[in-house]
């Protein structure tokens, strides 16, 4: 055996104990007569001492191991003068009477800290190295810990993991596809799968009535912190079930996950919320509920009163920033560029300040006076010392500019605790939306998702009015997970391509083999997908993904560390039939 310990195992009760510890050199400290070294593993550091006074070739030889060197080391377990609180091995220390080099290793590019040196493009050509620091590390523990517990609870529930295959069937909808072209099929492609949806299905047919997967899906859309080209989902369906079923037995989930991961118990049901009041309180399907600054709408009592911008607007919100009437003409207008920024959109602000006296200051002075800008602040519900924050403009813009100015002063005001956990169902959302682009209607969420039954008389009167059998989990302001019941009958299904603008030809030629399924004795059936990596992250405290992807692309799709994608040779295009012109 290398090793009788591991680096983060050994306490003041193995004082006097003869043990052998293998890992990486953290750092050395030469004192003259003694030299330090701390060794690394991902369990944990221990100190080691060599005595130049007891064994002077073996501290001269310590003096010579450089940082990430890989040693194995032997010695006895002693009690340290100076104590180290903050490691859990800082009682004691080894003294060495054996060292092997393993492996040399040259000078890191960046510091293994917790907090280094190397910049994001660095430590992502060399994630070899910064997987070694503790911050991915602990992700990658808390990651593991997440999907254990998450197979745990679904296996006693009796669910069944079925994995489903990953060389499939390009389909249209949704984002751009991966495709595999196939040596054996020439000019065929295989797509990846941008989730295993149509498979889950066929397995409810099938009769596994209870399955799941953690399953790598692949999509091919612009990158951000929280999107990868491959990312991870907790694919679930359920047969014989309605939505309550779904939403209760996956709300058990999620809480199994904070109480078993976090310490943290949710004895209450997770609220809930239609889409359209979330719409029209926080112009967002997924809000952030940590903080209140919920939407006002003012169009009753500000309009036609020779104020054109809102004269001419659709709708004008407001909302209220508590205890900050105090912010300076500088912090009014740097906030003014913040919304005018073209991520956000937005023309201007208008802003009143709630006057500790009773009065009201307001960049509209010249239009409102203090009797109409008092009812402003009863609409908002805003008091004195606080700041109403107003947009205005076409219905659908000004609720997404609103949302970002409000998620932005959460940010500001320090209303977004990362260690606060505010989980929201999101329910009733529309079946289809009109793209005026295309002319046409897509899916909310997938062709699959089954119509509220209430709704179906609309299907061919009024489609856009009607609601889908849909419901999302958002915590903090991320959507975290997202299902349906399903369409289980081939006829309403292919209303529903119809809708969607395909053909008959087209349906039939890209989901003939889900319909002809659903003709041998198709279940009700619905399910959800949750985003292993979003919930891995939001659990660890931070926006980004990429930090819980152990190997993980770049904003550009790239994988620096291997430098792929890359060209391939031209012997393997001619075997598949390809042609490259760039």
């Amino acid at each position: 055996m290398y090793r009788s310990h591991k680096n983060g195992e050994l306490r003041i009760e193995n004082v006097n104990e003869e043990v052998t510890l293998c890992g990486w050199v953290q750092k050395s400290r030469d004192l003259g007569g003694l030299t330090f070294v701390d060794i690394r593993d991902r369990y944990g550091i221990t100190q080691l001492v060599f005595n130049m006074e007891t064994n002077a070739e073996l501290c001269k030889k310590a003096r010579t191991l450089g940082r990430e060197y890989v040693i194995q080391a032997t010695g006895k377990v002693i009690e340290r003068e100076s104590k180290n609180k903050n490691n859990p091995t800082g009682e004691i220390e080894i003294t060495i009477t054996d060292l092997t080099v393993l492996k040399e290793a040259k000078l890191p590019p960046f510091t293994i800290e917790d907090d280094t040196d190397g910049g994001d493009e660095l430590r992502m050509k060399y994630r070899f190295l910064d997987l070694r620091r503790n911050p991915l590390k602990n992700n990658l523990i808390l990651r593991n810990k997440i999907g254990l517990e998450t197979r745990k609870y679904l296996d006693s529930l009796e669910f069944i993991e079925i994995e489903t295959p990953y060389l499939i069937k390009s389909t249209p909808e949704g984002a751009r596809d991966f495709v595999v072209p196939s040596r054996m099929n020439e000019g065929e492609f295989y797509a990846l799968p941008q989730s295993p949806q149509t498979f889950k299905q066929l397995l409810m047919v099938s009769g596994y009535d209870r399955y799941y997967q953690i399953v790598k899906c692949f999509r091919d859309e612009d990158l951000r912190a929280d999107r990868q080209p491959e990312f991870t989902q907790i694919d679930c369906e359920m047969a014989f079930v309605e939505q309550e079923d779904i939403i209760q037995t996956f709300e058990g989930l999620i809480k199994h996950l904070f109480s078993h991961v976090k310490g943290l118990e949710f004895p209450e049901a997770f609220p809930r919320m239609t889409y359209d009041k979330c719409m029209e309180i926080y112009g967002s399907d997924k809000p952030d509920i940590r903080f209140d600054m919920k939407f006002n709408e003012l169009n009753d009592i500000v309009k036609d009163k020779g104020f054109a911008i809102f004269d001419d607007a659709e709708l004008i919100l407001g909302i209220t920033a508590e205890g900050c009437a105090g912010y300076s003409r500088k912090q009014l207008d740097k906030l003014t560029k913040w919304v005018q920024r073209p991520q956000v959109g937005a023309k201007g602000m208008i802003y009143v300040k709630c006057n500790e006296d009773g009065s009201y200051k307001s960049s509209v002075d010249k239009f409102y006076n203090q009797e109409e800008l008092a009812k402003w602040a009863t609409k908002c519900n805003a008091k004195a010392g606080d700041l109403i924050l107003v947009l205005s403009g076409a219905t659908d813009k000004v609720r997404s500019q609103m949302n970002d100015l409000r998620l932005h002063m959460g940010t500001e005001l320090g209303l977004r605790d990362p260690q606060v956990f505010k989980p929201l169902w999101v329910l009733d959302f529309p079946l289809l939306e009109w793209d005026e682009e295309t002319e046409r209607f897509h899916a909310m969420h997938h062709p699959f998702t089954a119509p509220k039954p209430e709704d179906m008389e609309m299907i061919d009167s009024d489609p856009g009015k009607v609601r889908a059998n849909a419901y999302d989990l958002a915590i903090n302001g991320v959507e975290v997970g997202g299902g349906s019941i399903r369409i289980h009958d081939r006829a309403v299904q292919a209303r529903m391509f119809d809708l969607l603008g395909f053909t008959k030809e087209e349906a039939e030629a890209q989901f003939g083999f889900l319909m002809n399924a659903f003709e041998y004795g198709a279940p009700p059936h619905g399910g959800l997908a949750f985003g292993f990596d979003r919930i891995c992250s939001i659990f660890g405290g931070t926006d980004s993904i990429r930090d819980f992807i152990a190997f993980p692309k770049n904003n550009s799709g790239r994988d620096v560390m291997i430098d792929a994608p890359s060209p391939v040779d031209e012997t393997q295009l001619k075997e598949l039939s390809l042609k490259v012109t760039v």
